[in-house]
């Protein structure tokens, strides 16, 4: 049976979401990608279950997450088998987070975010995450074909059925971020998070001005995709082939050519090792060097990988020559 680390939070620094009382650890685990059902389940339980020891006690899912179309929804049983039989004495402990918005099942319900389309998701989701509630809940992305409204409205009323405690949105540009959070405070609804794409490469969030958007209303952004898929490793500091993955958030970064990509993770890579960090840990430290990112989402299934991209945590400041170098590289 399993017993949580007595030193768990030990070495815990807690963010909050924005300006809310909803605390989370400066890193949290994403289960995105190989956490479905054709992946070993007793591999996934020791990574969940290390990071918990180590205080990572925030574990971030979707509906639409699995191994493709006929296995939307499996990461989210997954994590609820984990959540049943492991840490089912741990879940006020635990912060929960699940979305729904893409596709999770065939017709005109199992995409977007109508109120049918949420006050079913929800209700699908606990289910197969074994819990009554879970501790936010995202419109996973902006669905133009439903007023924001209906879509605020909704998330409000499943905060109101108990079903929720908080909502987030995620991959909502500017105008559309802006329209909801009017509606959320209209209707007093805890919006605390918005999760987007962000890495050291990726400065969207803050070019957009979305940053500014949430500070000024109190809410926290979290990053998801902080490596970029791996490339801010030193996976690729040799070279970038044809079949690496790369997030279409994050295409730009090939528009000069992947010649011109590598060049600059080695410049990058030149900065970290000064620092003592690998270009991971530097990754990392940057995001959050930021007190508006409540959290970093990494995913991996190697309690390794786990352990080092924590170490990112010892250093997260940044001196203003390094500061003015790393723009110098990503702005060129």
């Amino acid at each position: 049976m399993y017993k949580a680390s007595d030193t768990r939070y030990k070495n815990t620094q807690l963010r909050h979401a924005g300006t809310t009382g909803l605390m989370l650890p400066p890193i949290s685990l994403g289960l995105w990608r190989n956490f479905g059902s054709a992946d070993p389940l007793s591999k996934r339980r020791e990574v969940i279950l290390h990071a918990f020891d180590k205080g990572i006690f925030h574990f971030d899912v979707a509906n639409h997450y699995g191994n493709g179309h006929e296995d939307y929804g499996s990461s989210e049983e997954l994590l609820g088998r984990i959540l049943h039989d492991d840490l089912k004495s741990y879940r006020d402990e635990l912060v929960i987070s699940t979305k729904v918005g893409y596709e999770i099942h065939d017709g005109p319900y199992g995409i977007g975010t109508s109120r049918k389309s949420l006050l079913q998701g929800i209700n699908d989701s606990l289910q197969r995450l074994n819990l009554d509630y879970v501790d936010i809940y995202y419109a996973h992305k902006y669905d133009s074909t439903t007023p924001v409204e209906e879509t605020a409205r909704a998330l409000d009323d499943i905060v109101k059925a108990g079903k929720t405690l908080y909502v987030g949105v995620s991959n909502y540009d500017y105008p559309e971020m802006k329209a909801i959070i009017e509606q959320f405070k209209k209707l007093g609804t805890p919006f605390v998070l918005d999760q987007m794409s962000m890495n050291l490469l990726n400065n969207h969030v803050e070019e957009s001005n979305l940053i500014n958007l949430l500070k000024t209303n109190g809410a926290g952004v979290i990053a998801y995709g902080p490596l970029c898929e791996g490339l801010l490793s030193d996976k690729y500091l040799d070279g970038i082939d044809d079949t690496s993955f790369i997030h279409h958030t994050n295409q730009k970064l090939l528009l000069n050519g992947t010649a011109e990509l590598v060049r600059k993770l080695n410049s990058l890579n030149s900065i970290a090792e000064n620092r003592n960090q690998t270009l991971s840990q530097m990754a990392l430290s940057w995001l959050l060097r930021d007190p508006v990112v409540s959290s970093v989402i990494i995913g991996t299934t190697d309690i390794g990988h786990l352990d080092s991209n924590l170490k990112a945590l010892d250093n997260i400041s940044f001196s203003k020559t390094e500061i003015s170098d790393i723009n110098d590289i990503i702005n060129k």
